[in-house]
């Protein structure tokens, strides 16, 4: 039995060291065309199996072209991390432990591991400590575990039991965000019924952040109707985070719940330097973020964060006659809403143990430091323009009509990939930084790389 997974996992490392030692030389945007990689990976289905190194090898060879170099330090785009050493090995580890954890009895390590992250996790953003807490697959899914709960609590308290009943009949409840609001807090309230009609996008501040006259108008104009405030702790486009201080306490005067999106916001609590821009965040009554991001922990892992434990766990949990609970361990399906579901809990345990409390705020005011000198530097480049100097790791620059171009041509030259928004009517180009790995020779060559591109095409085309 050994020897049946020897050599497949033995040629998996290989392949997977020598990837990772060619970080810094491959390309970052994959080169493969569609029709290439359906030609390599679409083979007719055999009706002999393969060795399984054999599979390996040859999925190796399928792919290559096609891997985006997202792991390494030179990827700017969307907000993604790499993985940390420790990270990624614990990660190999889940898969070949391969624990179900769903519950304690399936996997006891998983489960103590998993807990033990969830205080260290609320002990790093200050949250407080009696808050339950889920991990999850992503961002995505920690809005709709939050949401569950809030639409359990706001629907308790005016007599509904939202899990037996559904939402027929129910009382509407309304949301209540500013315009910079992300996806997958939306995705989450079209999982969960609420409805995207029932969302009120409120106005921003020259900052960013949600206007305080425009949140009090608007839930004054709610009634005693049931509310939901989304809040922002660093919006995707410059990092802008609402003023908790002021917003948490209108919210709670009309009874709404407060949400935070703090995909990778909530980070700069960890961050001296930057804490004070979640001043008062642990006031609100649930946070969602990502691992994947900024902790750099290997794809997939988000984290939840609830006070109302009691609505947490009403709004997910369930029983079965087959089931082994525990009555003192924590049952990880109590508090999430997957039931069979991979240890994801090992990845963040090993990137804390690694990182330790002050390895996770070096790294965040280091992605800082780094997003802020690509911003600056690109936006002095002829041709460019700075639109929004970073707050924390986001940035903004254009290039006028032809934003898009360049961006283009940025990633066409292998040095860098950056990726485009458009922000208050205007094309850009979003510089993110959330990897480990960057470094100040990354930004060197990212900047080299953007100067040649507008070089040429200033020779070719004339100015900007």
């Amino acid at each position: 039995m050994q020897a049946t997974f020897r050599e497949p996992l033995h040629a998996a490392f290989q392949h997977a060291l020598t990837y990772l030692d060619q970080l810094d030389s491959l390309p970052v945007a994959p080169a493969a065309t569609l029709a290439g990689l359906r030609g390599r990976l679409g083979k007719r289905l055999a009706d002999e199996g393969l060795p399984p190194e054999q599979v390996i090898n040859e999925l190796v060879c399928d792919v290559e072209g096609g891997i985006m170099t997202s792991a390494g330090g030179r990827f700017f785009g969307w907000v993604i991390g790499g993985a940390l050493p420790a990270a990624l090995a614990a990660d190999w580890l889940a898969a070949a432990w391969d624990q179900n954890a769903g519950l304690f009895a399936s996997g006891p390590a998983a489960a103590v591991a998993e807990e033990v992250a969830g205080a260290w996790l609320k002990d790093i953003f200050g949250l407080p400590a009696h808050a339950s807490f889920a991990l999850v697959t992503g961002c995505q899914m920690a809005h709709t575990t939050c949401l569950a709960a809030a639409r359990h609590s706001l629907l308790a308290r005016r007599g509904w039991d939202v899990e037996q009943r559904g939402l027929f009949g129910a009382p509407p409840i309304r949301i209540f965000s500013s315009t910079e609001r992300h996806g997958t807090a939306e995705r989450a309230i079209r999982l969960l019924g609420l409805g995207l009609q029932h969302i009120s996008y409120l106005p921003i501040d020259e900052h960013g952040r949600l206007r305080a006259d425009a949140l009090q108008q608007a839930l004054a104009a709610n009634g005693d109707g049931p509310a939901i405030v989304l809040l922002q702790a660093g919006d995707v486009n410059i990092g802008a985070f609402d003023d908790f201080p002021t917003l948490i306490p209108i919210a709670h005067q009309h009874g709404a719940w407060v949400h935070v999106d703090g995909a990778f916001g909530l980070w700069a609590a960890a961050c001296p330097r930057y804490r004070h821009l979640t001043t008062e965040v642990n006031t609100a009554d649930s946070w969602a973020t990502d691992g994947h991001k900024w902790l750099n922990v290997p794809y997939d892992c988000g984290y939840a964060f609830v006070t109302d434990t009691a609505s947490h766990r009403a709004s997910v949990s369930y029983r079965a006659p087959y089931l082994t609970h525990d009555v003192q361990a924590r049952d990880q399906m109590d508090w999430n809403p997957e039931w069979s579901r991979r240890a994801r809990g090992f990845p963040t345990y090993a990137a804390f143990r690694q990182l330790g409390r002050n390895g996770i705020a070096e790294l965040v005011d280091r992605c800082c430091r780094h997003a802020h000198a690509l911003a600056t530097r690109i936006g002095a480049l002829p041709g460019a323009e700075l639109l929004s100097e970073p707050i924390i790791n986001q940035g903004l620059v254009t290039f006028g009509d032809r934003t898009d171009e360049v961006i283009a041509a940025i990633q066409a030259s292998g040095e860098a990939f950056f990726g485009g928004t458009t922000w208050r009517g205007r094309r850009a180009m979003r510089i993110s930084v959330c990897n480990w790995l960057t470094s100040d020779a990354d930004v060197d060559r990212a900047v080299n790389a953007v100067t040649k591109v507008l070089s040429s095409r200033a020779t070719a085309g004339g100015s900007f």
